[in-house]
């Protein structure tokens, strides 16, 4: 017993540095938390899914932190943060002279990469010309500079990253169907702050904590009713908005008790469904969310709402209930 009790402390204490900064314990956080050890292990390619603001990078991080590839580096690159023409550089890199201002060699972050991970966050702003080299590079782990004909080898494991509706874009051309199916390796799904409410008192006091240090304030109090509030807002912008909130909250507070300023206006407010059929329909997405949208198996969405594969699909279909349909209501 005193083994087994010492083995499942040590367990904990690892679990503990692994996803150190992703702050919640939700059902809903819990499945995401569980597929990263599943698929941590492996170098599959790994898809992430989500709102923005939703701590994607979080989710990448511990993939990697639970992977092999610990201690090796973690490289990220905001693909929509980089002018469509410095984009094929910044992932491959140059050779001097190979554009106008190419003064110096430089490599990309696969390079940077090698024998870790790359995290490729907002995928689906990749222009269509680069990504057949991704997919080259995904598939065969080479490529040749810009303005080198030398082919280069790298061990790296991608992890991807988007907001978007991958599906929809290929539908549209937009997005190479090849490269589609080679991040969708293994997709996980994380859920947007309305579908893990329960996790929003310690997001709140990880972050009254975190900006009350760097401010030299020391708040010890949060009103019940603060919270009550903070939990029956919709935070459309996530966990991002709720951090930049409570920030500006710590900088308005005087005393040792959390002082709330307006949440903003317009936005609407978190109500039940009106009907059999809309609660139906909320309860059913909130679980294929949950099981990654997963429909069969004993962890299947159908497993858990004790129903029958068919007789789910039946439902999905009658209620059009669709990853991509579901991620674009959310968007709207």
């Amino acid at each position: 017993m005193a083994a087994s009790a010492n083995s499942d402390f040590g367990r904990k204490e690892i679990e503990s540095r692994r996803f150190q900064q992703i702050i919640g314990n939700s059902p809903a956080l819990q499945s995401v938390l569980e597929q990263v050890e599943l698929v941590g292990p492996t170098d599959s390619t790994v898809l992430v899914l989500g709102e923005t603001g939703t701590g994607k990078e979080l989710i990448a991080h511990a993939i990697h932190n639970v992977s092999s590839r610990i201690g090796r580096p973690f490289i990220k690159l905001n693909c929509a943060a980089i002018p469509f023409n410095l984009l094929e550089s910044e992932l491959f890199g140059h050779e001097r002279g190979a554009f106008t201002g190419a003064i110096t060699q430089r490599i990309g972050r696969f390079e940077a990469a090698d024998g870790g991970t790359l995290f490729l966050d907002e995928v689906g702003d990749i222009p269509l010309n680069l990504q057949a080299k991704l997919l080259r590079v995904l598939q065969e782990q080479e490529f040749e500079r810009l303005g080198s004909t030398h082919t280069r080898r790298v061990n790296v494991r991608v992890v991807a990253a988007t907001n978007q509706d991958l599906e929809a874009l290929v539908a549209e051309k937009e997005f190479r169907m090849d490269l589609y199916y080679r991040l969708n390796v293994f997709p996980v799904a994380v859920p947007p702050l309305r579908r893990r409410v329960e996790d929003i008192p310690l997001l709140v006091r990880h972050f009254v904590d975190k900006y009350g240090a760097r401010m030299s304030k020391l708040i010890s109090e949060i009103p019940k009713d603060a919270t009550s509030a903070l939990m029956g807002y919709p935070w459309p912008g996530n966990i991002r908005e709720l951090q930049n909130f409570i920030e500006r909250a710590v900088i308005l507070t005087t005393g040792n008790t959390l002082e709330l300023p307006a949440l903003p206006a317009g936005m609407p407010i978190q109500t039940q469904p009106e009907t059999l059929k809309d609660a139906e329909r909320d309860h059913i997405l909130r679980v294929l969310e949950e099981s990654n949208w997963v429909v069969g198996g004993k962890s299947g969405a159908a497993a858990r709402l004790g129903v029958a594969r068919t007789t789910l699909i039946s439902k999905m279909q009658k209620r059009g209930l669709s990853r991509g349909i579901a991620q674009r209501r959310f968007e709207t």
